[in-house]
């Protein structure tokens, strides 16, 4: 099993009082946790705090560290600090709900913040590089009525590429598709999921 020692959270529901992927995220960590009950966790709610990239913050993310001037560091404080936050953990799980076939804002503005060249990628001659190596994902997707690998789920490949993209190839998917039609079944298939993947926590 996947040495688990720091777990980042991402949650990046609008409504995460009762979110089916925060309940979901709830359950996964709850499994991890029989297997070590004093791993370190750190949790954070895109919704907040969360702001879009904007010219400022581009101009500064492509001038060189030491000509950046001290407006600039600043514009980056923040991308720093959720980098630091995936770099610290080995084991990430993010939770998210499909809206309008594809991922919600909030998380697609926590992508741009964190996907920097230099930084977690760099491009080489074999093309881009990912340097957030040695870590393992769990992605936990809930939809209405879109079934997840369907042509029309632009969220599930677009998460294993952009971690893929960073260097976290080890993701593994949860999902909670379909709830609109059969909300009960469809998370107790994640649930399943879930104990399935990690065998010698269920038993």
């Amino acid at each position: 099993m996947h040495n688990i020692k720091r777990i980042l959270r991402l949650d990046t529901s609008a409504s995460p009082a009762d979110a089916s992927s925060k309940k979901l995220g709830d359950y996964l960590l709850e499994q991890l946790k029989q297997v070590d009950p004093v791993v370190e966790m750190k949790a954070r709610d895109l919704n907040q705090d969360l702001s879009f990239i904007d010219a400022s913050w581009i101009a500064a993310n492509f001038t060189a560290l030491d000509d950046r001037k001290p407006e600039q560091t600043a514009r980056l404080v923040f991308s720093d600090q959720l980098i630091d936050e995936l770099k610290w953990a080995d084991h990430i799980v993010l939770t998210t709900p499909m809206y309008n076939f594809g991922v919600p804002a909030t998380l697609k503005a926590w992508i741009d913040l964190v996907c920097r060249a230099g930084v977690t990628f760099r491009y080489s001659a074999n093309g881009p590089e990912g340097l957030l190596e040695g870590k393992r994902a769990d992605i936990i997707i809930t939809t209405g009525g879109v079934p997840l690998a369907s042509p029309v789920d632009f969220v599930s490949g677009y998460l294993k590429q952009v971690f893929g993209f960073i260097g976290i190839k080890d993701v593994n998917i949860v999902g909670a598709d379909q709830m609109n039609v059969d909300a009960e079944a469809s998370f107790a298939k994640a649930r399943s999921e879930i104990e399935q993947e990690y065998p010698a926590i269920a038993a």
